[in-house]
């Protein structure tokens, strides 16, 4: 399978390094391709956000596929029900769904629509 690859959207520190804002740019899921959500956990801080709206008429689900990292990831996908409309998903468990690359895979069920993004609070020191 061909999957479709989105990256991980960080917000930006205003100058008083008070506020961080994020543009959204979401991306129209392909059921039948998946989703390799790029980098995801580069960050290593556990802020990753996947947040899909589900435009279809009826609830659906998402398999989160396992990683190759790590041994946890013998524990398996996880399979979860999206409601019709936004839901935020918090991936909790790096070792678990982290391939080599750094990036995760998702399923989507068949009859699937809708957008997927995902965020992050970037946690490196920033360039001076």
């Amino acid at each position: 399978m061909a999957r479709d690859t989105i990256n991980v959207q960080y917000p930006t520190l205003d100058h008083t390094e008070s506020i961080a804002n994020i543009a959204i740019t979401k991306t129209t899921v392909t059921q039948a391709n998946g989703i390799t959500v790029a980098d995801a956990f580069s960050n290593k801080n556990n802020s990753l956000f996947v947040v899909i709206d589900t435009t279809s008429s009826e609830k659906s689900s998402l398999t989160v596929k396992a990683g190759d990292a790590y041994p946890n990831s013998m524990l398996g996908d996880i399979v979860i029900e999206l409601p019709v409309g936004v839901s935020a998903i918090q991936i909790q468990d790096l070792s678990r769904f982290e391939k080599a690359d750094g990036s995760i895979d998702l399923d989507f069920a068949e009859g699937f629509t809708g957008t997927i993004f995902a965020i992050a609070k970037w946690a490196g020191v920033r360039e001076v």
